[in-house]
């Protein structure tokens, strides 16, 4: 967990020192060997969006300090304060998106995070301000190469990805012009910055929550020679780990928006073959995506996204894998049935009794939604490899990181001793790929034996596809609900009343995540058996 100032943080791969709090994502076990490292080297001048030099201070002042908000209750960064004041006039706003574009660099890894966090942080901008600093950027020059960096339009990029998720509806559709989706589109190619590639195809995935902006989209991409994303999905296993999230995020694309007549989803493609556990896209918060092989998950939503494993464990030594691919912020560990996802307040993996987790971001140890600063390692970086050991002999976790254990964890048995999952979830921007068992260990642990859970689970055929999500809805539309269905999970019995407020229709499993009454937002304070 942490401060929902920083809960929209995260980014890419990076060589940042602690000064910055660098925030570093692990990645695939596949991986590991091939480490690539990822520099941008931009000696050329660069032009400068209109601003001020006390704005730019106040930036980088938030961007220095925005690792270090961890408490939910701590107060925002002054600069902060400061930076909303002046962004609640129009021309304030328009500088304020200027010194972001100009001043955030590019291997920081919470920069897109901290462009993400201030523009959510600021006023709702009008669509007059949006098309003013859409003519600021000069988009419809971009194709004559006007003197701006790849950071610059990375920030960019960003920046409208931010703007396309706040105004949803007729003012993206507005602010969707020829020459932003020109822009847009020309930035999808090979021989582009991969951070560019990337910031710009989610931005398109974000003006496409608009359905009018979406077959726009699709139109536009469908006029190129070849469709960009067929290129690009191609990066979806590379070693280079920014192109291996625009490959990421061009095949969810293309099986979940921007369809291509004759094209296979990419379910039907996947070897599944010896993969007997995964991420449970039954078991998963809205707005994470799930690799068609069940394995690789990402957030790109502002949320706090969550996800557990298919396979629960009850007793012995179980070890499994992550290779971080993103730098950012992702807690990483273990959860029971008991612990609760609250995607938009914030709290993932280790904010409750009854999860345990590690960020390596920030190097602490979440449990109970208080942390524990790790001081013996640096903030993680793409290519490392996040070990997570469950002893429940001994009652003890250990997390390591490229082999190097940590301390042994104790914390968690005080509420938890059996009914454990994998379990992680995602701040903006993060990628990670779960290693089971499927696939040799890079770093498994020497001093004791363990179990994996490839070894002991076993999955239904139709349990290994990961459905689009419209095809997944489509097939909930079609569904006959039993009239005493839960009114969330519309699958089990609603045998549940909620108190004091009395409100019915739920099930179990259902109940225990609510913290709040969904009909009334009324507390929680017990739940009974509805008799009625």
């Amino acid at each position: 967990m942490g401060n929902c100032l920083c809960k929209d943080a995260s980014n890419e791969e990076s060589e940042q020192n602690e000064t910055n709090n660098s925030t570093r994502a692990v990645g695939t076990t596949i991986l590991m060997d091939n480490h690539v490292d990822v520099t941008t080297n931009e000696t050329a001048p660069s032009y400068k969006f209109p601003t001020s030099a006390n704005i730019d201070r106040l930036v980088l002042e938030i961007l220095g300090v925005i690792g270090l908000l961890v408490d939910s209750e701590q107060e925002p960064p002054p600069a902060m304060l400061k930076l909303h004041n002046i962004a609640d006039k129009e021309d304030g706003w328009i500088q304020v998106v200027s010194s972001m574009v100009n001043v955030i660099p590019m291997h920081d890894p919470l920069g897109p995070s901290v462009i993400t966090l201030m523009l959510d942080d600021c006023p709702l901008p009008s669509k007059d301000s949006v098309l003013r600093l859409s003519q600021v950027f000069q988009l419809s020059q971009k194709s004559s190469k006007v003197q701006t960096s790849a950071t610059q339009q990375r920030n960019i990029c960003v920046v409208l990805g931010c703007i396309a998720e706040r105004l949803a509806g007729p003012s993206s559709i507005a602010i969707l012009s020829d020459d932003t989706l020109d822009y847009l589109v020309s930035n999808l190619k090979e021989d582009i910055e991969p951070y560019v590639v990337l910031y710009s195809l989610i931005a398109l995935e974000k003006f496409a929550q608009t359905s009018e902006n979406k077959v726009t989209i699709k139109r536009r991409l469908l006029l190129e020679k070849q469709n960009p994303l067929l290129e690009l999905e191609k990066w979806v296993n590379n070693i280079h780990y920014v192109r291996r999230q625009v490959g990421f995020c061009a095949q969810w694309c293309l099986d979940n928006l921007f369809l291509i007549e004759g094209r296979k989803y990419s379910h039907d493609t996947v070897d599944m073959t010896g993969i007997n556990v995964m991420l449970n896209t039954k078991d998963v918060s809205e707005y994470l995506k799930i690799s068609p092989n069940g394995l690789e998950a990402r957030c790109d939503a502002c949320s706090f996204e969550s996800v557990r494993c298919t396979f629960q464990v009850d007793d012995g030594v179980w070890y499994y894998e992550t290779l971080i691919i993103t730098t950012g912020v992702m807690q990483i560990g273990w959860a029971t049935k008991d612990s609760t996802f609250l995607n938009h307040e914030g709290y993932g993996i280790g904010d409750d009794q009854f999860s345990l987790s590690f960020d390596g971001c920030r190097r602490l140890i979440w449990h109970n939604a208080r942390s524990e600063k790790v001081y013996a390692m640096h903030g993680w970086k793409a290519g490392d490899v996040l070990g997570c050991l469950l002893d429940l002999n001994k009652l003890e976790v250990i997390f390591s990181v490229n082999g190097v254990a940590l301390k042994p964890c104790v914390q968690l048995f005080k509420n938890a001793r059996s009914g454990f999952f994998a379990a992680a979830s995602f701040m903006s921007f993060q990628q990670c790929l779960f290693n089971f068992g499927n696939v040799p260990f890079k770093y498994p642990p020497t001093d004791r034996s363990y179990q994996t859970f490839n070894d002991h689970a076993t999955l239904d055929p139709e349990d290994k596809i990961v459905l689009p999500k419209h095809i997944y809805l489509d097939q909930l539309r079609k569904l006959s609900v039993r009239e005493d269905s839960c009114t969330l999970c519309f699958d089990k019995k609603a045998t549940v009343k909620l108190l004091p407020c009395e409100h019915r229709g739920f099930c179990q499993t259902c109940s225990k995540q609510l913290l709040e009454c969904p009909m009334c937002r009324a507390s929680i304070k017990e739940r009974s058996v509805d008799n009625t």
